[in-house]
């Protein structure tokens, strides 16, 4: 709830221009993590470049709704899970943080499993022992960020995700995608049940829940609240910016891979995992880009499992006003992909897997962040209009929609 004008408050110096700008950087790193390479790449290798519009559709999305989770952080002062949990009765409140944190392993498994796959690419690595490694170091990532602070947690964030968007563009400068094609991809329409699927699996890995939880807490850990009329209008102006670049960033990565498999992998035997797909591009693109590929995956593998424990432990204190110690919480979300991994299961197919699951647990975020940033009474004049209000209320309906034609299209496939 909004406070007291008493209590709003004015710093005597608010930092210019991009020194606002951060949250979103962070946010954005779940939106390249290596359950969207899986799919991406998926999705150009089978069907070329039919989907792209759903990743542009889908991250138009993303960014809206990431914007309502920054300010619904700035103005109010609590995390979206914190004002769930106030609102919700005790059994609900402790379904909610079951799906959450179900949400939350599937998306710390597809990271896990994405950076062990970068390390046996480059350095040949057992499977097991790189998920391990990747925890460790997230593990380290994070205990950095609890020591020294946010802002230098975003500053080696924001460098992991230069380092990804190279890894993962550097093969369109040396062969760019047919510009004809691009534009035909833009045009809405699937290729059968399996097109579908796999489109379903891309919006899991682009509008992310677990993104949507910890964004209120990344803007308001970092800028405070409640403000001063005219700052929070400030603030609120240089998040959308934050937005606008960091979803843009993310969002060309993610076209950007879709084109890489379209233009080079369409049709090449073995595309349909990471390590093959890895293969085929060292093959068509030499030696340099698969390795500048494979630094990549390792970046966005490191990157996105910080920032999902960093969710997951945001999710678990405004639920349940609990926090558990962050080795602890580490080790117990590591479990599932090393088991995963330690069977000898198809690591890429766990990741596209991991994609789908993720999108059951989008409208449970969706629903309550629209319904919040709506009210009047939570956010005051910041409250959506009418305009912004009919956008979500679509957004919210063909994610529902996707959302039911997958349960049918998965149940149909057993």
């Amino acid at each position: 709830m909004l406070t007291s004008r008493d209590d709003l408050r004015m710093p005597p110096r608010l930092p210019r221009g991009w020194m606002l700008l951060g949250p979103a950087f962070v946010a954005a790193i779940a939106y390249v993590d290596p359950g969207n390479v899986a799919a991406n790449l998926s999705g150009g290798a089978r069907y070329g470049y039919l989907l792209v519009w759903v990743l542009v559709t889908a991250n138009l999305m993303a960014g809206l709704v990431q914007y309502q989770s920054a300010k619904l952080g700035i103005v109010t002062g609590r995390t979206m899970p914190e004002l769930l949990g106030e609102r919700l009765r005790p059994n609900a409140r402790r379904a909610f943080w079951v799906q959450a944190e179900i949400v939350a392993a599937a998306t710390d498994l597809a990271e896990v499993i994405g950076g062990a796959i970068a390390l046996n690419l480059l350095f040949g690595l057992p499977l097991v022992m790189g998920g391990v490694i990747v925890g460790i170091v997230s593990m380290l990532l994070l205990a950095a960020q609890s020591r020294y602070g946010q802002r230098p947690f975003e500053s080696v964030i924001v460098g992991l995700l230069a380092i990804i968007a190279i890894g993962f563009l550097a093969g369109l400068v040396v062969n760019p995608p047919n510009a004809g094609a691009i534009v035909g991809g833009l045009l809405p329409r699937f290729d059968g049940s399996g097109s579908v699927l796999l489109a379903a699996s891309m919006l899991g890995a682009t509008v992310m829940p677990h993104a949507i939880y910890v964004h209120s807490a990344l803007a308001r850990d970092r800028h405070g609240s409640p403000f001063e009329p005219a700052a929070r209008d400030r603030l609120l102006r240089a998040t959308r910016w934050d937005v606008i670049i960091a979803l843009g960033v993310a969002g060309l990565v993610n076209v950007g891979m879709l084109l890489l498999a379209a233009e080079n992998l369409r049709g090449v035997a073995g595309t349909d995992t990471i390590d093959g797909a890895h293969a085929a591009i060292g093959a068509a693109l030499g030696p340099v880009i698969a390795l500048v590929f494979a630094i990549g995956l390792l970046a966005s593998g490191l990157a996105s499992t910080s920032v999902g424990s960093y969710a997951g432990a945001t999710i678990m204190a405004g639920l349940l006003k609990r926090r558990i110690p962050l080795f602890v919480r580490r080790v117990v979300t590591l479990i599932p992909a090393l088991a995963i991994l330690a069977i000898g299961a198809d690591p890429t197919a766990a990741l596209v897997l991991s994609q789908v699951v993720l999108s059951f647990g989008i409208p449970f975020a969706l629903i309550p962040l629209v319904r919040l940033t709506n009210d009047r009474r939570i956010m005051g004049v910041t409250a959506n209009g009418p305009v912004v209000r009919v956008i979500l209320t679509v957004i919210v309906v063909l994610v529902v929609a996707l959302n039911l034609a997958l349960v049918v299209l998965t149940v149909s496939n057993l």
